[in-house]
């Protein structure tokens, strides 16, 4: 059913609360799965106009993936990590397209209104955008 899981991760607690949902169904369906963080930093957004180098912030966020990637290839199953850069409901996008993902899975904060008119809200963004089934799990409180 589902061959290929995008799972973005934004290296917040917040990743623990939707980890445990995409390994069930990762053994389950014998999915791979695609670990991705979307950088946005300044450095992120104008990396490639201005040549910038990576960011400290960028090799933490590389390093992070790598962590958890290899936790869950501990537990033999097939994951990739990708690190974009930009705005993160659009990199989503690109990356679970142009990667053929059967399932976009992510953590929601649950901003509510005001949270999510200041700040905006990288769900409700990419599913108006994508005909990609949508795995969300709340997030737990700190």
């Amino acid at each position: 059913m589902y061959k290929k899981i995008l799972v973005a991760l934004d290296n917040s607690p917040a990743d623990e609360s939707i980890l445990p949902h995409v390994v069930e169904l990762a053994q389950r369906f014998g999915s791979a799965i695609l670990l991705l963080h979307v950088a946005d930093g300044f450095a992120a957004r104008c990396f490639d106009q201005l040549k910038l180098a990576e960011s400290e912030e960028m090799k933490a966020d590389r390093q992070y993936l790598e962590t958890v990637a290899a936790r869950l290839r501990g537990g033999k199953i097939p994951v990739e990590t990708r690190l974009a850069m930009g705005n993160p409901p659009a990199e989503i996008l690109k990356v679970a397209e142009g990667e053929n993902c059967d399932l976009i899975a992510m953590a929601g904060h649950g901003h509510r209104l005001f949270g999510d008119i200041f700040h905006g809200s990288t769900i409700t963004q990419v599913r108006h955008h994508t005909t990609i089934p949508i795995l969300v799990a709340r997030a737990k409180k700190i």
